[in-house]
C-alpha cells in the first residue's frame, strides 16, 4: 500500500516511517516462532492475506458509495466461489442450514466490515491506511482471547502495546504537526 501510495505522489513523514517500522516489528514479534506463535506457513499465509487486503483497499478507495462497491465485489467473487463450492458438495460434511447461515453471516458481517473500511478510507492516505491495518493481528489475537478462551501471554501484551502504540504515534502525531 505504501509503495503504491508513493507511486501516486504520497510521501510518508519520518514519524510515519518510524510508526510503520515499530508496528511492523510488533507484528513480527507477535507471530515469531514460539510456543504461542503460529507456524511459519500459516504466518506467511496471513501476510499474503494482508497484502491482498491492502490491494483490495486501494482498488476500492474512492470508487463510489462503499456499500455498492462492496456488493459489486461480492457478486463478482460469488461468480467464482459458487460453482467451485457446488463441485465440492460430495466432499462436504456440513448441514445445509449450517452452510446457509455461514454464508449469510459471513456475507453480512464481512460486507458491513468492508463497507465501513471503505468509508474510513476516504479520509486516510495510503500510508495511514497501511498503518491502521497493522492493528488487525493484535485485534484478532485479542478476539481469540475474548471469544475463544485463548491465553493472554506476555508476547501478546508486549506485541499489542508496540503495535497499537506505534500506530498512535504515526496517526495522532501527524495530526498535531499538521494542525
Amino acid at each position: 500500500m505504501i509503495g503504491l501510495g508513493m507511486r501516486a505522489g504520497e510521501r510518508p513523514s519520518p514519524q510515519e516511517w518510524l510508526a510503520l517500522l515499530g508496528a511492523s516489528a510488533g507484528v513480527v514479534y507477535l507471530v515469531s516462532p514460539g510456543v504461542s506463535a503460529p507456524p511459519p506457513a500459516q504466518a506467511a499465509l496471513m501476510l499474503l492475506a494482508g497484502v491482498g487486503w491492502g490491494l483490495y483497499s486501494l482498488a476500492g478507495k474512492g470508487q463510489g458509495e462503499p456499500t455498492a462497491v462492496v456488493a459489486a465485489a461480492f457478486a463478482r467473487g460469488a461468480a467464482y466461489v459458487v460453482p467451485v463450492s457446488l463441485l465440492a458438495i460430495p466432499w462436504l460434511h456440513a448441514e445445509p442450514m449450517g452452510l446457509v447461515w455461514a454464508s449469510l453471516s459471513g456475507g453480512i458481517t464481512s460486507g458491513l466490515g468492508y463497507a465501513i473500511w471503505y468509508l474510513a478510507l476516504r479520509d486516510l492516505s495510503a500510508t495511514r491506511a497501511a498503518l491502521v491495518q497493522l492493528s488487525v493481528p493484535a485485534i484478532a489475537a485479542t478476539g481469540g482471547v475474548l471469544l475463544l478462551g485463548e491465553t493472554v501471554t506476555a508476547r501478546l501484551v508486549a506485541a499489542s502495546v508496540v503495535i497499537l502504540g506505534s500506530i498512535a504515534v504515526g496517526v495522532l502525531g501527524k495530526r498535531r504537526g499538521a494542525g
